[in-house]
C-alpha cells in the first residue's frame, strides 16, 4: 500500500545573548516535508541511484539553487546515512519528497540544522527504525556538532544543551563526516557503506518555561554569513572576567524569560555577552550600534535584543510595538546599505514531529 506523511521541522534561534553554544529555541516557521512511498511509482524515482525523487516547491529558500540528488541534498544524504548506520542501502523504492522551505538560508535561523533534524526523522520512518527523539539526536549530533540549535529543533520550546564527554572508543568513532558514506568513497565500493552506530545520549538537555507573552521578533538582513567565517573571527581564548561575565547573565536570563510580568530591567542586561557578538561586528555592519541603540527605554514593550546564532539575522524578544522595533533595526541596517526583512513568530513548543498523512 501506498504510504504518505509530513514531516515538520522548527527554525531555531541559538545563544540567545550570553549562551553561546548552550541556549536554543524552536520558532514558529518550519521546513515541511511531504514524503510518499509508493512502489507502482518506482518508475518515476530510477534516475536517482537512491531511488529517490527530490523537489522543493517555488515558494522555498533556496529554490534555485538547492541539489536536487539525493546524494547531494543535505536532508537525503543525513537520511541515508542513518539508513546505513541500520544495514539499510536506499531508499524503498518510489520514494517521492516534497520539499518546502521558508527558512532563510546562512542566516542564523537554523536552515542546516532544521535540514538534519528533517533527515534523520526521514531515516527513521522510511527505514522503520523507530527510534525515540533523544536517540534521533545522537544521529543528528554527529553530523552537526552544536546542539543548540539541534536540540531546540528537535525537541522545540527554549532548551539548554550541552555534549556529554566520550569515552576514547567513542571519540574513535564520533565523527562520520558524510562525504566518507556519500558518494561512493575512493576506498572501493563497499567502504563507508555501513558506517558506526552512534554512541548513546550523546547530547543532554532541559526545556525551560517561557512566558507565552514574550513574542520574537526576527529581523533578517539580505545576505548570507556562513557559520564557519562567523566563528573564524572568535578567539581561541577568553578572559575569567568575560567568561564570569557570561555566566551570570545566563544563570539569570534562563529564569527571567519565564516571569510575569517580564521585566525588561532584568532580562535586557542578562543578553548582553562578551563572548562571541563583539568579534562578529566585523561581518554584520552595524552590529554594535544596534545591540547598544536599540533599548526598552526608547522602545516600550522592547525587553532585549541579540544576534540570533551565527547571524546575521537579529533576534528581539518583545510583548509589544513590535513593529516599531523591527522598522527601527531595519532603518539602521538601511543606512549601512543593508536591506532587511522582518518576521514576527513564536515558540515552536512541540519540535519536530511526523503526521501520517
Amino acid at each position: 500500500m501506498p504510504r504518505t506523511f509530513k514531516i515538520t521541522v522548527p527554525a531555531s534561534s541559538a545563544n540567545i545573548g550570553p549562551g553561546y553554544d548552550v541556549l536554543g529555541i524552536g520558532l514558529s516557521l518550519s521546513l515541511e516535508l511531504e514524503v510518499t512511498i509508493d512502489p507502482k511509482q518506482a518508475q518515476d524515482t530510477n534516475d536517482d541511484p537512491n531511488n529517490c525523487k527530490l523537489s522543493y516547491t517555488e515558494d522555498s529558500e533556496g529554490f534555485d539553487s538547492v541539489p536536487l540528488s539525493s546524494d547531494a541534498n543535505l536532508i537525503t544524504r543525513t537520511a541515508l546515512y542513518v539508513l546505513r548506520c541500520n544495514n539499510i542501502r536506499n531508499f524503498p523504492s518510489g520514494t517521492k519528497i516534497q520539499v518546502r522551505n521558508p527558512i532563510p538560508l546562512g542566516r542564523g535561523l537554523g536552515s542546516s540544522g532544521a535540514a538534519v533534524v528533517a533527515g534523520v526523522m526521514l531515516g527513521n520512518e522510511v527505514g522503520k527504525l523507530k527510534f525515540s527523539k533523544q536517540r534521533m539526536l545522537d544521529y543528528c549530533l554527529m553530523i552537526e556538532r552544536h546542539p543548540d540549535n539541534i536540540t531546540a529543533a528537535m525537541m522545540g520550546g527554549f532548551c539548554g544543551s550541552f555534549l556529554r564527554d566520550l569515552t576514547p572508543q567513542e571519540v574513535e568513532r564520533r565523527e562520520i563526516p558524510l562525504s566518507e558514506v556519500l558518494p561512493e568513497p575512493s576506498g572501493g565500493e563497499n567502504t563507508g557503506l555501513v558506517p558506526p552506530l552512534p554512541p548513546t545520549d550523546i547530547g543532554r538537555h532541559v526545556k525551560y518555561q517561557w512566558n507565552p507573552k514574550i513574542k520574537c521578533i526576527a529581523i533578517i538582513p539580505q545576505f548570507e554569513l556562513s557559520t564557519a567565517d562567523s566563528r573564524g573571527v572568535l578567539p581561541k581564548a577568553y578572559t575569567t572576567q568575560d567568561v564570569v561575565f557570561n555566566l551570570q547573565r545566563l544563570a539569570v536570563l534562563t529564569t527571567a524569560l519565564t516571569m510575569d510580568p517580564p521585566n525588561a530591567d532584568l532580562i535586557y542586561p542578562a543578553m548582553q555577552d562578551r563572548v562571541h557578538q563583539p568579534y562578529r561586528k566585523t561581518l554584520i555592519p552595524g552590529l554594535t550600534e544596534i545591540l547598544s541603540s536599540v533599548t526598552p527605554s526608547t522602545y516600550p514593550g522592547l525587553l532585549g535584543i541579540c544576534l540570533s546564532g551565527a547571524g546575521p539575522t537579529i533576534l528581539a524578544v518583545a510583548t509589544e510595538n513590535f513593529e516599531e522595533i523591527s522598522q527601527e533595526i531595519i532603518n539602521r541596517f538601511a543606512k549601512k546599505q543593508v536591506h532587511c526583512t522582518w518576521k514576527l513568530l513564536e515558540p515552536a513548543y512541540e519540535g519536530a514531529n511526523v503526521e501520517e498523512i
